[in-house]
């Protein structure tokens, strides 16, 4: 699922194959902007900003495009094969003599100026992974709202731009609330720590080819009873004595247990939490699949 990481190396992606290339094919496939021609003219630079590309190209355009849920932009060799989906699914195709990149899926592609990329991307709060990331900027914004669910807030890229529903998902399990518990309900210091958090996760897998926000090992409870009281010692053949009184049981204590599972709670429905073993639940939320541990996460619930 495309979010601020992954758009970001699709940006990387693009940028190396097209900028400072001339364009010998353009073939932008939606009504609007079926008759327009790009060809000729040097692709400058590609850019992320959230989960928006920006592909500026000279003359003062700007090829605007969003991947939404199962967008993509795939970029292939003059003489190999393309393999991102069935040709009437192919949205854009921009070539030069070395690189073609093919868009597939596109729910948002137009052609604007340069000059006027604020009307697609200028609503968009702080960038998670680009330079004008500003923490204190992000958390005015949510707390702006201070009735509105956590997992909802995180998604308004009008608050902060790059979070996703796998972050947002994952962002609440470490915060150790659910996703449904209202900004203004958070201990005071937990909002700033969270924002911390998301740029540190998202920056931490801007290039890796799987997202990841596991770590290696976790302090797990063991399954089973309670560990037996600590032995006493038995009493001499010959004494007579009364029984000793049955010590209280001791809690088991959480041992480290290596995980080998990439993601907390996003897509594991009923699987074991992998750090109290609660079943993992799954429910809407703003018609989104939300995934969350009972067992470890406070708050409303659906």
């Amino acid at each position: 699922m495309p979010e601020g990481d992954t758009v970001l190396q699709t940006a990387t992606r693009l940028h190396q194959a097209l900028a400072g290339q001339v364009l010998t094919r353009s073939d932008l496939r939606v009504p609007r902007f079926a008759t327009a021609d790009l060809s000729g003219r040097t692709v400058l630079d590609v850019t992320a900003r959230g989960k928006h590309l920006l592909t500026r190209i000279e003359g003062g355009l700007t090829l605007h495009s969003h991947l939404r849920m199962d967008g993509a932009w795939r970029v292939y060799a003059p003489d190999e094969r393309w393999r991102g989906g069935p040709g009437h699914q192919i949205r854009a195709i921009l070539a030069n003599a070395e690189h073609t990149a093919v868009g597939y899926r596109l729910p948002v592609l137009e052609l604007l100026r340069t000059s006027e990329e604020d009307r697609a991307v200028g609503h968009l709060g702080p960038d998670l992974l680009g330079p004008d990331w500003d923490p204190g900027r992000a958390l005015d914004r949510l707390l702006a709202a201070p009735e509105r669910p956590l997992g909802e807030a995180l998604l308004d890229q009008r608050n902060l731009a790059g979070i996703g529903n796998v972050y947002k998902c994952e962002l609440c399990f470490l915060a150790r609330v659910t996703p449904w518990l209202p900004v203004g309900a958070l201990p005071d210091s937990a909002l700033p720590r969270l924002v911390t958090l998301a740029e540190r996760l998202l920056n931490a897998n801007r290039d890796r080819p799987t997202r990841t926000t596991t770590i290696t090992s976790e302090l797990r409870t063991p399954p089973g009873p309670p560990s037996p009281p600590s032995s006493t010692p038995a009493p001499s053949a010959t004494a007579v004595t009364p029984a000793p009184a049955r010590a209280p049981a001791r809690p088991r204590s959480p041992q480290p247990v290596r995980v080998q599972e990439r993601l907390y709670v996003y897509g594991r429905a009923r699987r074991p939490c992998l750090r109290c073993g609660t079943p993992i639940r799954l429910a809407d939320q703003d018609d989104r699949p939300t995934y969350w541990c009972p067992g470890c996460q406070s708050g409303p619930t659906p």
